[in-house]
């Protein structure tokens, strides 16, 4: 199987490398440093063990150059999708299958959801359709990301916990190809189930990341200190409560209570989600995604959202600030 993977950093850089153990032809797009030493070196790979692997892989900034694929991974931030859809267009074949990875509600949430939203189009994370019109939805896989990983260096991905990788069609269907596509992944050892209803799972994860990524981001606090501070475990609790009432009326099933969500972020201890990694390191981050998604789904199914609409301005102005003085904020003792 023919694999690219394009935006090979932390999480797509780790797919790459186990996925070309497990026997697949992989190649990677990515950019700078990083392309620079793959090319000199090949990815490589740090376990939580601190055993090291390295895989030679065909690398470039641009996915023309690495021929037809049967598979594309697409690895990138959900706000970073657009500008790549026009190289993904051009190197689509007749039977190519493209998986996102994306957190938060996907371009393609409405495709063969059925019911009275059907074929819908998100404005938040596809504004004038530009990623729908250039990527047919029918060749669309949905996986939801949970392991955790960092670039250790250029070229160089440190696996930090967690091996997996849920597949779905988009209408619950077992299709062959996402049997095919489950069978490598377990074999590069990822723990991948096809789920008959990727949405729900897709909120699952949601629910934690449109409350505490941009409450960390405005505090500067860990998911340990967000929970373990009354006032703002409550604001979390919140949020998630209208997020949990906008996805039941879509038809989504939260399999685990609002409380038992919020206790295992806590457990995850003193860790700095991406949103607050993203502000520290002045890069853009996935507001529309994991917040102006679930604010547009709840105006779409009239349920009111004004909890995460505050948070969600506020979020958009920081952004905004950052953006504007090309800037970074970070807390540095006194």
């Amino acid at each position: 199987m023919r694999i690219c993977v394009v935006g090979a950093g932390a999480i797509g850089g780790f797919m790459a490398v186990k996925l070309a153990a497990a026997g697949a032809e992989v190649s990677v797009v990515i950019r700078g440093a990083n392309l620079a030493a793959v090319r000199a070196s090949g990815m490589k790979l740090i376990a939580g063990d601190g055993a090291e692997s390295v895989r030679r892989l065909q690398a470039s900034d641009r996915l023309a150059e690495l021929g037809p694929q049967d598979v594309i991974i697409l690895g990138m931030k959900a706000h970073q999708v657009a500008a790549v859809v026009d190289d993904v267009a051009a190197a689509l074949g007749p039977d190519t299958t493209v998986v996102t990875t994306q957190n938060g509600i996907p371009w393609w949430y409405f495709h063969r959801h059925g019911g009275p939203y059907e074929g819908r189009q998100l404005e938040s994370v596809d504004p004038g359709g530009v990623i729908g019109s250039r990527i047919p939805a029918e060749r669309v896989i949905g996986c939801i990301v949970y392991p955790a990983c960092e670039i250790a260096a250029p070229g160089v991905i440190r696996h930090i916990e967690g091996n997996r990788f849920p597949l779905g069609e988009p209408d619950g269907a077992d299709t062959p190809r996402v049997r095919a596509l489950a069978d490598l992944f377990r074999r590069a050892g990822f723990k991948t189930p096809v789920l008959d209803d990727i949405r729900s799972e897709i909120w699952l994860k949601l629910w934690g990341n449109l409350s505490f990524n941009p409450i960390s981001a405005l505090t500067h606090a860990t998911l340990s200190e967000i929970c373990g501070f009354p006032p703002t475990r409550a604001l979390a609790a919140a949020m998630m409560s209208e997020a949990q009432a906008v996805g039941e009326k879509l038809g989504v099933r939260f399999k685990v209570s609002l409380e038992k969500r919020i206790a295992g972020a806590e457990a995850v201890g003193e860790h700095k989600t991406s949103m607050l990694q993203d502000v520290e390191s002045g890069r853009p981050i996935e507001l529309q995604a994991l917040v102006g998604a679930v604010l547009e789904l709840g105006r779409i199914t009239e349920v009111p959202t004004p909890t995460i609409a505050n948070v969600h301005a506020l979020a958009a102005l920081l952004a905004a600030t950052l953006q504007r003085q090309k800037g970074r904020l970070r807390v540095e003792p006194a």
